[in-house]
């Protein structure tokens, strides 16, 4: 393995020489990072024309409804960690709320068994969106600009159209099959696409052009909230125009850790990811992870068995805060990691059924993220999703966007995992008003002198929280410049299905073989996870990174 490590070490200080756009610029007055070309560059735009990075984060959701339709979105909801240039810290939770009328057995048939895709597919799997809300909540209380001048680059992209990458080409004609289903969907995205064909959305653009003259009147209520309930009403969906109504988004405390003197600020629940990130961090912090290789038998042993100890207390103890009594403090305290860990055995293996969530006394894919920094030292960490690819596959007839289907996060049935194998119990039942455990994990670190140091996150289900930590480590702990800490591979543990999910090679025959004779299963998996992250230098100027996993860009001006 230490062979193999060295050589990747080597072919990159090569790439480095050879192409010395591979280390990225550095820039002084601002950086975006986003899963497509077009919203980078409809972000920079926004700050080089005197925005700040609320107004260049906003601009550049509501133009990933329109470019990036597999996970950027109107139709789903969000997170935002906003750091400000006076040293406000603030989190915004616009995630989806479950309809009034739903309620805990809404998926289970006669004899109490799950009925399959009805969490996933069609309208009755869709929460209350808080994606324009929570946009538009940000834009008005911090941003600088206004409401039309952010909108107007993706009003522009919907009603005059864009050239499709051949990756988006694929992925929409990956999903064909499931959109025959549902005819708003076919009638937007029911050929098969080629690379440069030209994407226009009409009914998109005719949605956004609403919410830009009327603000969140012009999706909660009138005419794209009726076309809404219409489309609920039709198709056994269950939001109402008091569920649209009512819709809130809420500012919530930044959660707060540490690790090797670095500080962590990161998403409270309803988000999991907050809590499972410092966690984790608190066990590694330990442990001196440069003792062996980055993917030595003994770090991913180390880490594996850190993972597992901390989606088993996540499968327990975590879930909407307004609904649920969250017990942040003890899960993010280095006591509670030092416990939860005091069994760990440096050579064998613990099975999955062997662990059980902690006791607590005194009585959480498709997503996109993107992370912006402006000249005035404001820092935005963004994390939005549909949840599934495409959402629940439906576009909204008449209105030109997907629904998300996030019911599915909520437990459909305490013990029955959701469609990214996580697992959940009544601090996550379906409650009417519930917002769904999330695994997004905006984050934002800052080095021991106080100062900026990364903005980061990533999609990817159950996945995202180690894959924000596979980053924070390789930067803190093995000194990886940015591109070579997010491109490197990862692998995952989620304590349930008892196997590291590790992508193709990760690592060699012999370290696999150490892994197995310890006891773990080993299951090779496709990549997973786009990182969108900027790092800053000591001198303060910064550059941004996107997940080659992906077609994304960084751009900085």
């Amino acid at each position: 393995m230490k062979n193999k490590h060295n050589i990747y070490i080597l072919l990159f200080l090569f790439s480095i020489l050879t192409n010395s756009s591979v280390t990225g610029q550095w820039y002084s007055n601002g950086v975006v990072s986003s899963a497509d070309v077009l919203t980078s560059e409809v972000g920079i735009k926004i700050l080089k024309e005197g925005g700040n990075a609320i107004d260049a984060a906003v601009g550049l959701g509501f133009a990933l409804a329109v470019v990036y339709p597999q996970a950027g979105n109107i139709g789903g909801g969000g997170f935002f960690i906003i750091h400000f240039a006076d040293g406000r810290e603030i989190a915004i939770d616009f995630r989806e709320t479950a309809p009034l009328r739903a309620h805990r057995d809404m998926y289970l048939d006669s004899a109490g068994n799950v009925i399959e895709n009805l969490s996933t597919k069609g309208n009755l799997a869709t929460a209350v969106p808080g994606s324009v809300a929570g946009l538009l909540f940000a834009l008005e209380k911090y941003g600088t600009m206004k409401r039309q001048d952010v909108m107007k680059y993706a009003i522009k992209l919907a009603e005059e159209g864009f050239q499709v990458s051949g990756r988006l080409a694929n992925s929409i004609n990956s999903h064909i099959e499931d959109f025959k289903m549902f005819p708003g969907t076919m009638k937007i995205f029911g050929k098969i696409f080629q690379e440069g064909d030209t994407l226009i959305q009409t009914d998109l653009a005719n949605t956004l052009k609403e919410i830009s003259e009327k603000g969140r009147d012009g999706f909660y209520k009138g005419k794209v909230a009726d076309i809404i309930v219409n489309e609920m009403k039709n198709t056994g969906g269950l939001i109402s125009h008091k569920d649209l109504q009512n819709y809130k988004p809420k500012e919530r405390d930044v959660l707060r850790g540490t690790y090797r003197g670095y500080k962590i600020i990161t998403m409270p629940p309803p988000s999991s990811g907050g809590i499972c990130l410092i966690y984790l961090l608190n066990i590694l912090e330990k442990f001196n992870l440069r003792q062996y290789d980055l993917y030595s038998a003994e770090n991913i042993h180390l880490m594996t068995e850190a993972m597992r100890r901390v989606y088993a207390d996540r499968s327990e103890h975590l879930g909407d805060p307004d609904f649920y009594n969250v017990q942040t403090d003890i899960l993010i305290s280095k006591d509670f990691a030092e416990q939860s860990f005091s069994d760990f055995d440096t050579s064998k293996a613990t099975l999955s059924d062997e662990i059980k969530p902690m006791k607590i006394i005194n009585e959480g894919s498709n997503t996109t993220h993107f992370s912006i920094a402006d000249k005035h030292g404001n820092l935005v960490s963004a994390t939005t999703t549909i949840n599934d690819s495409y959402g629940n596959k439906v576009v909204v007839d008449g209105a030109g966007f997907f629904l998300n289907n996030e019911m599915d996060d909520l437990s459909v049935k305490p013990g029955v995992p959701n469609i990214f194998g996580l697992l959940g119990n009544e601090a996550n039942a379906i409650e009417p008003g519930k917002r769904p455990l999330s695994s997004m994990t905006p984050t934002i670190v800052f080095s021991p002198d106080g100062k900026p140091f990364l903005v980061l996150g990533s999609p990817g289900g159950g996945r995202i929280i180690t894959t924000v930590l596979h980053t924070i480590i390789r930067i803190i702990d093995f000194n990886m410049e940015l591109e070579d800490a997010v491109d490197f591979q990862r692998f995952h543990h989620q304590w349930y299905p008892d196997e590291i999910q590790i992508e193709r090679e990760t690592i060699d025959g012999q370290t696999q073989r150490r892994l197995i004779e310890m006891g773990h299963n080993i299951k090779n998996i496709s990549k997973f996870g786009r990182v969108d992250a900027i790092i800053f230098s000591t001198a303060g100027l910064m550059k941004g990174y996107s997940d080659s996993r992906g077609y994304g860009k960084a751009i900085g001006y």
